[in-house]
């Protein structure tokens, strides 16, 4: 079995930015990468968007039910 040498973060970019623009073309490599990421939701913001659509009775009824 091999031993894998991970490579540091300025050689990771260049390389998978080499990687795209040879697969894809400088234009469609430079769109790709100003595609802007989304914004993760905070678990607490989503809990408790959750807890507003749950219904108390049927949720303990079904959690402490026999």
């Amino acid at each position: 079995m091999s031993e894998h040498i991970m490579m540091n973060e300025e050689q990771l970019i260049k390389k998978a930015v080499q990687v795209l623009v040879r697969e894809f073309g400088s234009v469609e490599a430079s769109r790709f990468l100003s595609i802007p990421q989304h914004k993760r939701e905070d678990s607490l913001e989503r809990h408790q968007e959750w807890q507003k659509t749950l219904i108390k009775d049927a949720f303990f009824d079904d959690v402490f039910s026999d």
